[in-house]
């Protein structure tokens, strides 16, 4: 047994890799409610990895790394790091912090996976976390950050913190807090106190807390009734809460129509008496729905549209997408008159008509409330049962809750009640006009909304099969237009190629290649960089810890697959040699140790290793000859004093021409014995260089000898030990230091980022280029799966035409944001000469800027805010959640736009123009 501190250590490293591994697979494999996770330090859990031979940020599944033999043992598990009072926190429930990302800051790992671990390692502290079911999908999910409620007793106005799950009932609320009072459970009364106001009374119910709207750090009061009293009577609203009703005026505007109020921006309302009065009483349950309060309060001649949203925990995400939305001209008119009748109830793709209904209550306050500020709780109760990944408190994309609102709201919208089945047809050589009419006509026999009248165009897409030359044409719809950044369609890529057979030293190529290309892309960028000659070849590998990691043979791998701080390698070797067995030289050197004295000391993996070539049959003298050839550019070039007869200098110097090396089997000098080589006696320029070779797990076998016989096989893999002596001979220098795919980091020169147009973007969008491995399209006329090249161009334009920027990228694993400035015009965006269509009956190509929401900061810590434009009063607005601010027009331009809204100027017969809210068909 080996110990590590006072924690005995029972496994090898490979096998706790393993045993982890099982335990993962088995728990995720039968994931259920109600089963454990346990969070655990990323700074901890990369030390075992490491450990174990597993990639630093792996999933625990995953294949090692390679054999874990020269990382340390960590140390106690050590959460300190993510819990709120560090290390030093000793209390019985410690709390995480609140800025942590998972695969960052902390990972998830089962119940069965913590208990082994903390029998190896011991530690903590420990911090459990459920498994829930989320919205009406029932998505199971780990709640990481269960909610805090804050328990204000109203006798005494202490508070206390109360942590429960979102899944947790009313029920199960009350006995929490009436057993941290002590009072009897029918004496208690707990109201939802949000903003330190009374806006509900939270019945004793199975209704759950997400259910009751309660949110993270939600403040909640407690009332304790005298014995005997009797509390009045309420009535249930729809969600199972007892409600006081309480009289309200009806809501009067400063100026009237026909039929209901106009808003004084201009917009006009298209309520009737008899909606307007049905909208009205939807109010009069008081505090039902936040912000309603507000409403009476509007004075005379205020600007509407200027009412902020209230962060209710991260939801900046939120309140930037919900303006640019509710600042869209045309869904402002929309949602301001009776849309009743267009509520599609049963289209299964929808949310039942309820996530329209929210969203047009939501606009209707935003529009009615003057300048106070808006808590929409209901609108993310609802946001929270339908789409469970935008439920929590984490911070999210305002793109990704912009995209998953304007589909659902189509859905919700839809007037198609039966969709008709339509088969596509291909193009086959027709016009292009009827082809696009046939599609965008399907299309809106199964689609029909507001959000298609609005919000939808059309894209022409053109995929041709790269061995048949046969061509596709297609006519697809699109909601938004994802635009790269030109600074991420490609990728800077460093290799370090070697020549295998010894032609010359080895040479750094820095090459640009497609971000979403594959390995064939690299090496045709090496090869033209390189000079790479007709009759040679590249072979590619990746290095890690002075070993050959892996070998990068498949041209037809993705480039995402070489990260940038790999250490990549080709050695450029004959075509010829693709059918021969290659040689693998790792180099290693004596560690001397402390005392100087080289048998204490153990051979150590350095430099980059080295890849040739051999002839059949492979002998230990083939080794010998094809080492002789690889390091013969390495020779320095040296010099020695010539001695007399009798041993005794002679003063003279002679240099000493670089020669290839001579280290036949003959002389001996490739194969001594290490005795010979600690004494290094040999007065002659023999080298005393060792060869071993290696078994199937990488260790070293045995010495190798001119006589040695060595079992055929397609890469032979030997260690080659240095010595003092050899250093001298040989500069080894070229062989150090191995620069990464990419220098990253504070370490790296930081240089001013281009500046891009949008006109750049949205080339880079429309730009052909190959489909991606993992995105094959199935060739009808090869009947095979091919790597088409793909090109898309504009076809039909909505009147509100919407562009993000692909600022992020992030997987579990990596995530990365582009602080780039993008120059994007406010006004006369014209996009006329990107049009395929010449249909002059679509209108005009031309757009005017009225929304942007923003980004500002890294991942993880950023913020989300929105400038939107009141069109009437031609003035820009900077709206920070609950704040809302004047914005001049030159300060909107900033690198930290991330979505884009435009609207289409509608061209006036007398050549005058104006923002369009007319509906495409």
């Amino acid at each position: 047994m080996v110990e590590n501190g006072s924690i005995e250590v029972p496994y090898p490293p490979e096998e706790e890799r393993r045993i982890v591994q099982e335990l993962t697979a088995k728990a995720e494999s039968n994931l259920a409610e109600g089963d454990l996770f346990y969070v655990i330090s990323s700074r901890w859990f990369s030390a075992w990895q490491k450990y174990t031979g597993l990639s630093v940020g792996a999933n625990p599944i995953e294949k090692p790394m390679i054999a874990p033999d020269t990382c340390e043992r960590p140390g106690p598990i050590d959460n300190g790091d993510i819990i709120v009072g560090g290390s030093d926190n000793k209390c019985d429930d410690p709390q995480l912090l609140r800025t942590l990302l998972e695969g960052r800051d902390y990972e998830l790992v089962p119940k069965e996976v913590w208990e082994i671990l903390f029998q190896w390692y011991n530690g903590g502290p420990a911090l459990p976390r459920k498994v829930i079911c989320l919205g009406d999908n029932q998505q199971l999910t780990i709640e990481v950050y269960p909610l805090c409620l804050n328990i204000i007793d109203s006798n005494d106005k202490n508070e206390k913190v109360l942590r429960l799950s979102k899944k947790d009932s009313l029920h199960t609320l009350y006995e929490r807090v009436c057993g941290l009072k002590g009072i009897l459970l029918e004496r208690a009364r707990i109201w939802d106190y949000f903003n330190r106001k009374k806006c509900k009374l939270l019945s004793d119910s199975n209704l759950t807390l997400e259910e009751a709207e309660l949110q993270m750090d939600h403040d909640i009061l407690l009332e304790v009734q005298a014995e005997g009293f009797q509390p009045p009577s309420y009535d249930m609203d729809s969600t199972g809460n007892n409600m006081a009703l309480v009289p309200v005026e009806p809501l009067r505007s400063s100026v009237t129509i026909a039929g209901g109020p106009v808003l004084s921006n201009g917009f006009s309302n298209r309520y009737t008496s008899d909606i307007y009065q049905q909208s009205s009483s939807r109010f009069a349950l008081g505090g039902v729905e936040d912000g309603y309060d507000d409403l009476r309060n509007t004075s005379k001649g205020e600007s509407r549209g200027l009412a902020g949203l209230q962060n209710l925990g991260n939801t900046c995400f939120m309140n930037s997408a919900l303006q640019c939305l509710a600042h869209t001209p045309p869904l402002v008119e929309y949602f301001l008159q009776d849309y009743s009748e267009e509520i599609n109830k049963h289209n299964p793709l929808g949310m039942h008509g309820e996530l329209a209904l929210a969203f047009g209550e939501l606009l209707r306050k935003l529009w009615s409330s003057g300048r106070s500020s808006i808590a929409p709780r209901a609108f993310k109760g609802k946001l929270g049962r339908f789409a469970p990944q935008f439920s929590g408190y984490n911070q999210h994309d305002s793109q990704e809750l912009l995209a998953f609102l304007l589909d659902g709201l189509h859905e919700d919208l839809n007037r198609v009640k039966q969709k008709p089945y339509f088969e596509t047809k291909d193009s086959d050589g027709r016009p292009d006009e009827e082809v696009a009419d046939e599609f965008w006509r399907y299309h809106k026999a199964r689609n029909d909304s507001v959000i298609v009248d609005v919000c939808q165009g059309q894209y022409k897409s053109t995929l041709c099969c790269p061995d048949c030359k046969k061509i596709s044409i297609t006519f697809d719809p699109f909601m938004y237009l994802s635009l790269p950044l030109p600074s991420t369609v490609t990728r800077i890529i460093t290799v370090t190629v070697f020549y295998g057979d010894g032609g010359g030293l080895p040479m750094p190529y820095t090459v640009t290649v497609p971000k979403h290309g594959c390995h064939k892309d690299l090496l045709q960028a090496l090869g033209t960089e390189c000079c790479l000659q007709s009759d040679e070849y590249l072979l590619l590998a990746e290095v890690y810890q002075h070993r050959i990691f892996r070998y990068l043979e498949n041209s037809s791998d993705p480039l995402h697959s070489i990260k940038d701080d790999d250490q990549i390698v080709a050695y450029r070797l004959p075509k010829r040699a693709a059918r021969l067995a290659k040689l693998e030289v790792c180099h290693r050197f004596i560690d001397k140790g402390i005392m100087g004295r080289s048998k204490a000391g153990e051979w150590k993996l350095f430099l980059t290793p080295l890849i040739t070539f051999m002839e059949e049959p492979v002998t230990g003298v083939t080794i010998d000859l094809a080492v002789d050839r690889i390091l013969s550019p390495l020779r320095r070039k040296s010099y020695f004093k010539s001695l007399d007869p009798e041993g005794r200098e002679n003063g003279a110097a002679s240099e000493v021409v670089e020669e290839p090396m001579n280290c036949s089997m003959e002389s001996g000098s490739m194969f001594q014995s290490a005795d010979d080589m600690e004494t290094e006696e040999s007065s002659s320029t023999e080298l005393s260089f060792r060869l071993c070779i290696t078994d199937d797990r990488g260790m070293c076998s045995s010495p190798i000898s001119n006589d040695t016989q060595i079992k055929s096989g397609p890469v032979v893999k030997v260690f080659l030990d240095w010595t003092e002596k050899d250093h001298e001979s040989f500069d080894s220098s070229y062989l150090k230091d191995l620069p990464v795919v990419h220098k990253t980091g504070v370490a790296a020169k930081k240089t001013k980022q281009e500046a891009f147009s949008l006109f750049s973007c949205l080339e880079a969008f429309l730009k052909e280029e190959p489909l991606g491995p993992d995105d094959m399209w199935y060739c009808p006329s090869c009947k095979e799966h091919r790597q088409a090249t793909k090109k898309l161009d504009l076809w039909r334009l909505p009147d509100i035409l919407v562009f993000h920027l692909k600022r992020f990228s992030y997987n579990r694993w990596m995530k990365n944001k582009l602080d780039t400035f993008v120059n994007f015009p406010v006004h006369n965006l014209d996009l006329s000469k990107y049009m395929k269509s010449k249909n002059a009956s679509e209108g005009s190509h031309v757009y005017e800027l009225f929304a942007i929401s923003n980004h500002y900061g890294g991942l993880g810590g950023g913020h989300y805010s929105a400038h939107c434009k009141l069109v009437d009063e031609n003035r820009w607005y900077h709206f920070d959640d609950s704040h809302v601010s004047a914005a001049a027009e030159s300060d909107i331009q900033t690198s930290a736009a991330y979505v884009l809204f435009y609207q289409r100027v509608k061209v006036q017969q007398n050549g005058c123009s104006e923002p369009s809210n007319s509906h495409t068909g």
